[in-house]
């Protein structure tokens, strides 16, 4: 049955063109047929509104694609800016090295001919002010995030230290030992603060319990360990003093490296250090640059031990032993150097190294030094326990190796080492709870270690030490003894942690950069000594902006 075309209402198409073409498509030709029969007659024609959701979709994913990759390079952007900020500040250098770091980058990529990768780091926003400001951003998320450190920890320690900058500025350092309860310890620099006017004990107590008071006061504090000096240590008008007036009770002790090389000091071989010193001064010391070219050549032609002497000087700790090492192990070239390249008389110094008893006192000085040296070397670094530092001193002071030390150094380390001799009794129980003298420990804790000595289980684990065994103890019956293993981990033994601060300090404040500012050389500080996760950093920053 034939219909006739006036009878075509509308017609629906996919939309493809050789059906919607306006001259040449299928509609058109419909369209021509109908009004052979009806001039007037218009066809409605309609397009597959499946196909138009089809179009709209395959649309707005062009468009969300074309903007994903736009959001992607702007993140992308960012945390490289962020990346090469903290480079930069764990690098001690300049921020206005940062443009220097973008022509590198975008140089690189154009060598390697990629031209996307190098307008990918054009955008990278690495101005000075930029790198300023991601500095300050990244130290606000130190601090929160130490914040919540301090916050969750069961005990604290403290480590203090002062030293001048390079404007004479006194600077102290106030570092933190926190410990949680499960044994986790982080060791975080609190505050720079920079004392402008005087260094009194009561200036540094002010500053620290104002720091302190912002991560929740000194109710969680287990120790303060300081330099020694007396603002620090004075028990009236001291930090010390005016810390235990404040109602604080807790053991405030003398950095064991300060007073190791103290007691170091104590041995009077003044007439062997004094012609050592002198000799070296003779050789390369003042303008003597021709001596010391000629002493260099000659111990390089009769291949000695060592290229050349080491000059000495009382502030590093290890500088007068390796001195005595070096010039020890030359004894046999000096004197034949002195003899026959120093112009003015040396025979009094050369009789006096080939003089036997001499020789004696020189060699024996030389093989204490280098012992006192090795238990310094011990006594460094960073998470090392107050336990583990007093066996360090205690082994070097026992009969078998200081049966050939003289009495006065053995009576220094009894002398100096008092507070740390004080808590013996506590540091054994750290050390070592299953072969500790139950009588010995406060009552409190007579019981729990009674029970915990006879159990079975832990017994078996007498191959575990310190933290490592602590960490198996259950809370639930033993209590008491688990809140003293904390306390005692988490106090600092020594103020190494500070000491190799100042270093870092003294290469960021150089004498190049002497006008940062007390808060932007905090900043660097705190971020030179932490781990920084970058990628939460940039995810907190609502609408990154890249460089033009």
């Amino acid at each position: 049955m034939k219909l006739p075309w006036t009878k075509l209402a509308n017609v629906t198409t996919d939309g493809s063109p050789n059906l919607t073409g306006k001259h040449v498509g299928l509609l058109k030709r419909i369209q021509d047929k109908v009004n052979e029969e009806n001039p007037e007659q218009d066809v409605i024609f309609l397009h597959c509104i499946i196909h138009q959701e089809s179009l709209c979709k395959s649309v707005l994913q062009l468009n969300h694609s074309f903007f994903t990759k736009v959001t992607t390079i702007q993140e992308s952007s960012l945390k490289a800016s962020y990346a090469v900020s903290l480079e930069l500040a764990k690098a001690k250098k300049p921020l206005s090295d940062g443009k220097i770091v973008k022509r590198c980058a975008v140089e690189m990529a154009k060598a390697f001919g990629d031209d996307n990768m190098a307008k990918n780091f054009e955008t990278i926003s690495l101005s000075r002010r930029t790198v300023t400001r991601r500095i300050f951003d990244i130290q606000n998320h130190v601090e929160v995030k130490l914040k919540e450190v301090m916050h969750d920890c069961k005990y604290f320690s403290l480590a203090l230290d002062e030293s001048m900058d390079v404007m004479d500025v006194s600077q102290l350092l106030i570092y933190a030992r926190a410990i949680d309860s499960s044994f986790e310890v982080h060791e975080e620099l609190l505050k720079l603060v920079a004392l402008h006017d005087t260094t009194k004990g009561r200036d540094i107590f002010n500053a620290v319990q104002s720091v302190v008071s912002e991560y929740g006061g000194f109710d969680k504090l287990s120790a303060v360990v300081t330099d020694g000096a007396p603002s620090m240590q004075g028990k009236h008008t001291g930090f010390a003093g005016l810390l235990q007036q404040s109602g604080v009770d807790c053991p405030i002790l003398h950095c064991i490296i300060h007073q190791e090389a103290l007691c170091a000091k104590s041995m009077n071989f003044s007439h062997v250090m004094d012609l050592v010193t002198k000799v070296t001064n003779l050789i390369r010391g003042g303008n003597r640059s021709l001596n010391h070219k000629t002493f260099v050549a000659f111990l390089d032609e009769v291949s000695a031990v060592y290229g050349d002497l080491q000059m000495h000087t009382e502030v590093r700790w290890m500088s007068r032993g390796k001195r005595l090492e070096r010039f020890f192990a030359l004894l046999a070239e000096i004197p034949v150097f002195l003899e026959d390249s120093i112009r003015c008389d040396t025979s009094a110094y050369c009789s006096k190294l080939r003089d036997t008893e001499f020789l004696f006192d020189m060699a024996f000085l030389a093989d204490i030094s280098s012992h006192l040296n090795h238990l310094n070397m011990q006594l460094q670094g960073r998470s090392q326990t107050v336990s583990d530092l007093y066996a360090h001193v205690n082994a070097f002071t026992c009969a078998s190796k200081l049966t050939l030390l003289i009495e006065k150094l053995q009576q220094q380390f009894k002398n100096r080492f008092q507070d740390f001799y004080a808590m013996k009794p506590r540091i054994v129980l750290f050390t070592d709870p299953l072969s500790a003298a139950v009588s010995a420990q406060p009552p409190e804790l007579q019981l729990q270690l009674c029970e915990l000595q006879s159990d079975p289980f832990f017994q078996a684990k007498r191959q575990e030490r310190g933290i490592s065994f602590w960490r198996l103890l259950p809370e639930s019956p033993f209590p008491l003894l688990r809140d003293f293993a904390l306390s005692m981990a988490g106090i600092f033994g020594s103020t190494y942690i500070c000491e190799s601060n100042f270093s870092t300090m003294k290469h960021i404040k150089s004498k190049e950069r002497n006008r940062l500012t007390d808060e932007t050389l905090f900043h660097l500080m705190q971020i030179g000594c932490t781990n920084i996760d970058i990628q939460s950093i940039v995810r907190q920053q609502e609408r990154p902006q890249i460089s033009h």
